[in-house]
C-alpha cells in the first residue's frame, strides 16, 4: 500500500441489526433456512416477536452472519447435521467466553 492509498470501510457495532433479507444475501441462504435455524434455537431474531408468519420482518444482530456462515460451512463442507452444528456453535461460543476471561 502506498502512502496515498486510503482504506475505506464501515464500522459495524455488535448492536447493529440487519433484515432477514440482508442476512440471506450475506450468507447465500434462503429465508426457509433462516426460519429453520430460528426454530432450532440456533438464531434469535432481534425482535421480540418470533412468529414464523412474520419471518419477512425479522431483524437479526450482525453477529448472526457469523453464526449462519458457520452452520453453512459445517453442513456443506463437513457434512455435520443441524443438531451437530448447533452443538459446535455452542462450544465455540463457550470457548470465546472463556477467552474473554
Amino acid at each position: 500500500m502506498t502512502e496515498h492509498e486510503v482504506i475505506r470501510g464501515q464500522l459495524i457495532e455488535e448492536e447493529t441489526v440487519i433484515t432477514v433479507e440482508e442476512l440471506c444475501r450475506h450468507c447465500a441462504v434462503e429465508v426457509e433456512q433462516v426460519i429453520t435455524l430460528v426454530q432450532e434455537g440456533i438464531l434469535d431474531p432481534a425482535d421480540e416477536v418470533v412468529r414464523v408468519e412474520r419471518a419477512g420482518s425479522w431483524q437479526f444482530h450482525i453477529s448472526s452472519v457469523r453464526r449462519v456462515s458457520t452452520v453453512v460451512h459445517l453442513q456443506r463442507d463437513l457434512g455435520v447435521n443441524l443438531p451437530g452444528a448447533a452443538l459446535a456453535l455452542e462450544l465455540l461460543d463457550r470457548i470465546a467466553e472463556l477467552e474473554r476471561l
